[in-house]
């Protein structure tokens, strides 16, 4: 079964007001059994249009990265975000196939 991830760009207007939704998404994420791998950091963009913060979040399936987003615990934390901030949000399914090289 291939992986599941949240990417996520995101431009916050009010960073305050956004750090309620910081503290509040991790119980959610950690409940559908999700990671972050990126969650902001240093970036860079040479192609192409960007967002001032990045995140990406694995998820052990693609049905608990939507599973998640769609949960009574994350809808709450999404409250916080979405009245202080712009996003271009994905839930993808990873992929499980043949690499480079392999």
């Amino acid at each position: 079964m291939s992986k599941g991830y949240w990417i996520a760009r995101i431009d916050v207007a009010d960073m305050d007001r956004y750090q309620a939704y910081i503290a509040t998404n991790g119980p959610p994420v950690a409940a559908f059994g999700g990671r972050y791998l990126v969650r902001g950091g240093t970036s860079h963009n040479p192609e192409g249009t960007m967002r001032s913060r990045n995140v990406v979040v694995e998820f052990p399936s693609y049905q608990a990265a939507l599973d998640c987003y769609n949960s009574p615990g994350y809808q709450a934390a999404m409250a916080h975000r979405v009245p202080v901030s712009t996003a271009d949000f994905l839930i993808i399914e990873g992929y499980a196939g043949p690499q480079p090289g392999a």
